[in-house]
């Protein structure tokens, strides 16, 4: 009898992260047996065990891992009640994925579609201090002092948020920088900028984590085991 944590089970049957199915627990959505469980340290035996959410028997898939260079005007969710084209609408394979983290309607860029939870976990909880690098274009040229501003921090809806770096890839126009962040709050690069008076008017991820939109933009590949693997490696021991 092999007994894993009942989050853990959650997340690898392609519902969400750890983190929420833990929410999902302490909401009482989820049922062993029948039998609502709400406790958080809950272990099960899934070759025994019957797992349900909201009613719904559930089990461990396959996992599949997805890196998509996201073009404009596409939702990064999995539905859209407006009926919006979604990025997972892009992703033309046969098993159900979720956006790791979330990019702006209209911003392009990195980012990552899987139905691991915990592959999810690892790349969006603040305490990994998963890099984030973005080009951004401004309404007018960002100044040397508003850029030291946001390096040593600024407020958001009362919550201290900081650029690792800020750089100017062309002397010559100051409307072009490249930041450089660990944050993953929704908005939060135009936000920043918002701040202080500036307008975010293209917003691009170059980076996330170890990953790079290394494909032309809307299309999307398969990761491979090597850069799996290294994602689990580095952070599984944190988590």
């Amino acid at each position: 009898m092999k007994l894993i944590r009942l989050n853990k089970f959650i997340a690898e049957s392609g519902i969400c992260s750890r983190r929420k199915a833990d929410e999902l627990i302490l909401q009482e959505r989820i049922q062993v047996n029948s039998k609502t469980v709400s406790d958080l340290g809950s272990k099960i035996d899934p070759d025994v065990d019957k797992v349900s959410y909201d009613g719904e028997t559930i089990n461990i898939i396959k996992h599949v891992y997805v890196l998509m260079n996201k073009p404009k005007g596409v939702v990064t969710t999995t539905a859209d009640e407006k009926n919006r084209r979604t990025v997972v609408d892009l992703v033309a394979i046969k098993e159900k994925v979720f956006p790791v983290g979330r990019l702006d309607y209209n911003t392009t860029g990195v980012l990552l579609l899987t139905n691991d939870g915990d592959f999810a976990y690892y790349l969006t909880h603040p305490k990994n201090k998963v890099r984030r690098e973005y080009s951004v274009n401004l309404d007018r040229s960002l100044s040397k002092e508003d850029a030291e501003k946001m390096k040593k921090g600024v407020f958001i809806d009362g919550v201290r948020g900081k650029f690792i770096s800020v750089v100017y890839p062309n002397e010559n126009s100051g409307k072009f920088v490249v930041v450089t962040t660990e944050e993953g709050r929704n908005h939060f690069v135009k936000n920043m900028f918002q701040t202080l008076g500036y307008t975010v008017t293209g917003l691009n991820r170059d980076r996330f984590g170890d990953f790079t939109a290394d494909i032309p933009t809307g299309s999307f590949r398969i990761l491979t085991d090597i850069e799996v693997n290294r994602v689990k490696e580095k952070y599984e021991k944190r988590t």
